[in-house]
């Protein structure tokens, strides 16, 4: 089975949006992309902001992006 991999996704909404994970919290403002981990992929929240189309994946993450924010994504 293929290593499961984060993704990078971005804010689509025309204002500032907070997203409140299990394992942490993140701001964007309109059309910022962020990095979130393999774990906070299946994240119960940032599933029901994609299907609301509030943020959108942009493409998969690359190996280097998610070690900056480490596989329990303790910090905010």
């Amino acid at each position: 089975m293929a290593e499961r991999r984060g993704m990078v996704v971005k804010n689509v909404t025309e204002g500032p949006l907070t997203v409140r994970l299990a394992s942490r919290s993140f701001s964007l403002e309109s059309q910022e992309e962020t990095v979130v981990n393999a774990t906070e992929v299946r994240d119960v929240t940032l599933r029901d902001c994609l299907q609301r189309r509030t943020l959108a994946v942009v493409r998969p993450a690359s190996a280097e992006e998610t070690e900056g924010i480490g596989e329990d994504a303790s910090g905010e």
